[in-house]
């Protein structure tokens, strides 16, 4: 009887999936009315995951974060299918906090020293793990040809602000010291990540800039970067999206503690010093409450003199980035993202 929930959402993902290799035409019927905002319309294929997602189980942000955690990872794998890579090896660190898990990545095909990605996944700090981003990561090292390594760093609220930082900080280190031990090219390393991991990769390039231990470039996707001040696409986006005002309070209820100056580059990192960061790839997403945010940290970096490279998906939602394996328009999205990548460490 254990296998019957698997098996159920197996068959729900391969649903979802055949239902988004329909002509585009049959998808927008089954959609419904365009949906526009601020000149913007959602992409066919997201309004109908959407609707499908209305029809499943409970939110992960209405429910208790243990349980929320398995569903975040559920939700990952339908979306990501099973991925093709050359082979995965997992290994754990010392880290600030005790064991840091670590997962390489390495693409079929490539051998000896190469250029990698350091990926730190996205979940609000509470939900995500290696598992929720194991098709993402797959994706990213297939498609740019890279080493990719992700790290489990420690979650909120049993590990608040600042653990996720310490970790990312230490894993980077640590990544950066063994580099050819590992088969990376230590001076082609990337720091990446998305939601709150693109806030945990900018954190790493600001407070490495002009060190030995810098990234080469950063892949920067949909990032969190303001806990000061509330953009209007934070009120726009705020339900219907995907993101919701709902799962970001519960995320910042459980992150921060009380007391923390939400201007610290650690937590904002919309107000560091970007002068001297790495070139950067910054994607945000047309219906994403985080998107201005997004653009205005791509607009600092360039103001600051960072080579950035910034596109606004304007059809696509929050969470992108886990969908691979649905439809065309996300995996086409992330390959613009592996490309850039790729550029990057060339």
């Amino acid at each position: 009887m254990a296998l019957v929930p698997q098996l159920i959402g197996a068959a729900r993902g391969a649903s979802a999936r055949a239902l988004m290799q329909l002509p585009r035409p049959a998808i927008a019927r089954l959609a419904g009315p365009p949906v526009v905002v601020n000149g913007r319309t959602l992409d066919p294929e997201m309004q109908l995951l959407l609707r499908l997602q209305r029809l499943e189980g409970p939110a992960a942000e209405s429910v208790a974060i243990s349980r929320g955690r398995r569903i975040i990872v559920s939700s990952s794998r339908l979306a990501g299918g099973n991925q093709p890579i050359g082979a995965i090896t997992d290994r754990t660190i010392d880290g600030p906090g005790g064991p840091l898990g670590l997962r390489f990545y390495t693409p079929r095909g490539l051998t000896g020293r190469a250029p990698a990605l350091v990926f730190f996944h996205g979940g609000g700090w509470i939900y995500g793990d290696l598992e929720s981003h194991d098709a993402t990561c797959r994706f990213l090292a297939e498609e740019a040809q890279v080493r990719v390594v992700a790290v489990d760093y420690r979650l909120a609220p049993e590990a608040p602000f600042p653990a996720a930082v310490d970790d990312v900080l230490a894993a980077w280190s640590w990544i950066v010291e063994h580099a050819p031990g590992l088969g990376i090219d230590p001076d082609r390393i990337a720091v990446g990540g998305d939601s709150a991991g693109g806030n945990l990769a900018a954190v790493v390039a600001q407070q490495t800039a002009g060190s030995a231990s810098a990234p080469a470039f950063q892949l920067l996707i949909y990032p969190v970067t303001d806990f000061l001040n509330r953009a209007p696409s934070r009120t726009t986006y705020a339900e219907g999206f995907f993101l919701t005002k709902a799962f970001m309070d519960l995320a910042e209820e459980n992150y921060l503690v009380g007391g923390e100056d939400r201007s610290d580059p650690r937590l904002s990192p919309l107000y560091g010093d970007v002068s001297g960061v790495a070139p950067a790839y910054v994607v945000t997403a047309g219906f994403d409450p985080l998107l201005d945010e997004g653009d205005a940290y791509a607009e600092k970096l360039r103001e600051a003199g960072v080579p950035v490279e910034h596109v606004r998906e304007d059809g696509l939602i929050h969470g992108f980035v886990n969908m691979v394996a649905i439809g065309r328009t996300a995996p086409k999205a992330v390959r613009r993202a592996a490309a850039a990548l790729q550029r990057g460490l060339s």
